[in-house]
């Protein structure tokens, strides 16, 4: 071997070991936090790539689009959490990923106006961990992509709170300028699982404060909520005593609930469903289920399913590639036995996150990989201040609890601080906890701007 080649080994042989986590959702923010402080920037380089610049926990957007929760107060900045705890923030959305050079093709990161900020670049791994989550899946409906509103991240969260208030407006001056008008705020969600069930009951848990907040004349009462369920039952994730509860609550709110009714067309001022009934609504939310983002089916020759989620070994580690692994709602993984695969949940993004970051530990250690192991620990689903209804254990006890009303609503609460835990440490998150806790109190119930 000649000098110039050898000094070339003996780079590649010191350089830092590079590990890359794209995607900053509950899944990979964990695993860039847990990786940081545990090996730091001296040997190893962590680096998260993510579109966005801050973290909110996706369970919560349907509280940030009815105005019930200030983002600005939960979000999470990840240039200061990866300062703070030893990895690398480069903000970009994934394009590609050379399996062959061992790099990550990221997009050019544009302005507002379409000005480029960064070019197109590559960013080299050792070992990459996809967790780029997931986005609503709109089945090819007509209209559903040009006329509904989703709720995949902060931004459409914003954009729903945004049209409901305008609307909650000028139902308010119409009521005003005439008392005996029958105006209504018309709203059509489509999906009965959590998310739709969860924005239908905060809805009108904002509805009932905005009469504090200067539209005197505007309350729930003001409201037509119409929820859309193509399947047998809402929340088929429960079981059916507790959907039944929770459809009982829903409709004593005043929601309208629908169940075996399919959606063939969505127009700009109705949803048309199989039967040729058109539900007037002026807004209209698509929660029907998720699948993995366009730019994930076949990126970098990696198998992936119908719904373009990456499929994955027991281990986490790609079918095709035992350099990378997948985690959260972007992963297929078919437990050993199972009629299904894990179901994309926070829960199971935290297990998946927890199991990577054993994995790569032992990996750098020359250790065998231990398979990944879902536990279900249940399901709740907060029908914000009227009440919580849900599951618990799971398999750990051979069977589910029941459980409703101020025991559930505690335990789901409880998940949203597992999670600042698991992003922030113990320290920092119990002071999280607390600052949330005084939020409440001195805070403005709504966001209205």
């Amino acid at each position: 071997m000649g000098y110039q080649e050898a000094k070339k080994e003996g780079c590649r042989l010191s350089r830092k070991v590079q590990i890359v986590i794209c995607g900053g959702g509950a899944a990979g923010l964990e695993l860039a936090r847990r990786l940081g402080a545990r090996f730091g920037r001296r040997h190893h380089d962590i680096i998260l790539v993510e579109k966005n610049r801050t973290h909110i926990w996706k369970p919560l957007l349907h509280e940030v689009a009815a105005g019930s929760l200030d983002a600005n107060l939960d979000e999470v900045g990840y240039r200061s959490h990866g300062y703070l705890w030893g990895y690398r923030f480069f903000q970009g959305a994934v394009e590609g990923v050379d399996r062959e050079a061992r790099e990550v093709i990221v997009a050019p990161l544009l302005d507002e106006d379409g000005t480029e900020l960064v070019g197109a670049h590559r960013i080299r791994y050792d070992y990459l961990v996809l967790a780029v989550g997931a986005v609503t899946n709109d089945f090819g409906i007509p209209g559903v992509r040009e006329h509904c509103l989703l709720l995949d991240d902060r931004a459409q969260a914003d954009r729903f709170r945004g049209k409901l208030l305008n609307q909650c407006l000028r139902v308010s001056r119409a009521m005003t300028e005439n008392p005996a008008a029958d105006e209504h705020v018309c709203i059509a969600v489509v999906g009965g699982g959590a998310t739709g069930v969860e924005l239908a009951a905060e809805l009108y848990n904002s509805a009932a404060a905005l009469r504090h907040y200067g539209l005197e004349t505007f309350d729930e009462n003001r409201l037509k909520v119409t929820l859309i369920e193509a399947g047998p039952r809402i929340l088929p994730a429960l079981p059916e005593r507790l959907a039944e509860a929770a459809q009982a609550e829903l409709e004593a709110l005043g929601v309208r609930v629908l169940t075996s009714v399919r959606v063939t067309r969505i127009d700009p001022d109705a949803i048309v469903t199989r039967s040729g009934e058109r539900i007037r609504a002026e807004l209209k939310l698509w929660a029907a289920g998720v699948r993995g983002e366009d730019i994930l089916h076949g990126i970098g020759g990696l198998e992936t399913n119908p719904g373009f989620q990456i499929v994955v070994r027991p281990t986490l580690q790609t079918t095709r590639d035992e350099r990378i692994f997948a985690i959260g709602d972007c992963c297929s993984f078919l437990p050993p036995g199972a009629e299904r695969p894990v179901p994309p949940r926070a829960q199971a993004a935290h297990q998946m996150a927890s199991a990577v970051y054993r994995n790569l530990l032992r990996t750098l250690k020359g250790k065998p990989l231990r398979p990944f192991v879902y536990r279900d620990h249940g399901s709740l689903v907060s029908l914000s201040r009227f009440s919580t209804v849900g599951s618990l254990m799971g398999n750990l006890i051979g069977g589910r609890m029941a459980i409703e009303g101020r025991l559930a609503r505690f335990v789901y609460k409880s998940l949203y601080r597992m999670h600042l835990l698991a992003i922030h440490g113990w320290l920092r998150g119990l002071g999280l906890m607390l600052i949330g806790r005084v939020n409440t109190i001195v805070r403005p119930r709504l966001k209205l701007h």
